[in-house]
């Protein structure tokens, strides 16, 4: 009775895996900031700071001209997030362009005076200006001058000429990331607590 019962529950459990006979299993490279993703197949490590993080796969559907674009964007982001940074923290520190008009303000005030005292549209010329010529420079990339991305051919200090330029680019795009980030989060906690350095 024992047997029949023991044998009659075997005949319900399940069966254990069917041996693969000629198939294998073909997976994709793991991308290294996201191993549980495949790698994204149009980033292949070449560009400073490639990491494989495309979660929602923007560089494949940019192309190639267009992942040039995204590069641009993202150094430009990054660099204007850089000064950003500085400059919030000199003006919360105290230091001012010198004048009446520009004494005691904080960096969250700041924007709403100068768009009051007209300087703003001062600052809106030269940023069209230089948007109109990174427009042309971004043009002719996109024709195929072969400019890289985020290259103005501006160097007055010769870092250009310097061995070492992928580590620099590595450096600049990781410290622009971060910036990015930073910026973010300094605005937020001084408007959230409407205080100046360290913001809380």
């Amino acid at each position: 009775p024992m047997f029949s019962l023991l044998s009659s529950a075997l005949a319900f459990a399940p069966a254990g895996p069917a041996p693969m006979r000629g198939s294998s299993i073909v997976m994709g490279a793991k991308s290294p900031s996201l191993p549980f993703l495949e790698a994204p197949k149009a980033l292949d490590g070449k560009m400073a700071g490639d990491v494989g993080f495309d979660p929602l796969g923007l560089a494949e559907r940019a192309g190639p001209q267009g992942l040039t674009w995204l590069r641009e964007a993202e150094l430009k982001h990054s660099r204007v997030a850089m000064l950003a940074v500085a400059g919030y923290l000199f003006t919360d520190l105290g230091i001012h362009f010198p004048g009446a008009s520009y004494a005691g303000l904080s960096s969250l005030n700041a924007h709403d005076a100068m768009v009051e005292s007209g300087n703003m549209k001062v600052l809106l010329m030269v940023v069209g200006v230089l948007e109109l010529i990174g427009g042309l420079a971004l043009y002719e990339q996109y024709e195929g001058s072969g400019r890289p991305a985020g290259d103005y051919f501006f160097d007055p200090l010769g870092y250009a000429a310097d061995k070492d330029i992928e580590d620099l680019k590595l450096k600049e795009i990781k410290n622009g990331r971060l910036a990015m980030i930073a910026f973010s989060g300094i605005v937020t906690q001084a408007a959230l607590t409407g205080k100046g350095i360290p913001y809380f």
